[in-house]
């Protein structure tokens, strides 16, 4: 939220809190005829894509994952330039012969074969996940819900194999994973966000014009 505040008024846009911290709502100041909503990053998608907001803000990678053909109903307005996260598939550092994603469809049929059951790979990001092990033609696998603490699934023994945000990589190195040399599902960023299903009165489409020529500006 502090960044995009930062971003907004870099570009003679002032977002502010209502004096409640409690409250999540605020206000614009120099434009009229805006409201100022503070939603979860995840809830963000789904608004948009309902109509029920007219802009927002959040990381492309909730809009992939949340809106399958985002594109009918989403726009990419602007991308800010902060919050980058790669979405990317990791297994076991000892796994010292799967550094690919044709290792990884070997080692899963070994895996079953062995085990009985297909290799377990935890994540949130279900829809992501799905259709890049699909491109991919990896097939003896399941998906576990993780909703936190990804990386500790594998220590935990609850997963073999992991697809999850990553910044730094520094937590995944900590927890004894590495990313597949071809693991990249998603590069992410922070992005400004139009809804195209939501309705605009006469009075919202002004706002909306005077809003974008502020940001687009530079």
């Amino acid at each position: 939220m502090e960044e995009t505040f930062s971003w907004f008024d870099s570009r003679g846009v002032h977002l502010e809190r209502t004096e409640s911290k409690r409250e999540y709502a605020g206000y614009v100041k120099g434009i009229q005829g805006i409201e100022l909503l503070l939603l979860s990053a995840s809830e963000i998608p789904t608004e948009l894509n309902e109509g029920r907001i007219h802009f927002g803000v959040t990381g492309s990678d909730l809009v992939c994952e949340k809106v399958p053909n985002w594109g009918q109903n989403l726009e990419a307005i602007k991308y800010l330039g902060f919050g980058f996260a790669d979405l990317v598939l990791s297994v076991p550092k000892f796994w010292i012969d799967v550094d690919t994603l044709d290792d990884l469809d070997s080692a899963a049929e070994a895996f079953r074969e062995k085990h009985g059951f297909r290799l377990r790979i935890a994540t949130k990001y279900h829809y992501l996940a799905r259709e890049f092990l699909k491109s991919a033609g990896v097939a003896d696998y399941q998906l576990v819900d993780s909703q936190g603490a990804t990386e500790g699934t594998v220590k935990n023994e609850t997963a073999e194999a992991i697809a999850d945000i990553t910044s730094t990589g520094e937590t995944l190195k900590a927890n004894h994973l590495k990313i597949l040399d071809d693991g990249l599902i998603h590069s992410s960023e922070a992005t400004l966000f139009k809804s195209k299903s939501a309705f605009f009165s006469e009075k919202q489409r002004a706002a909306a014009s005077t809003f974008l020529t502020l940001i687009l500006s530079d």
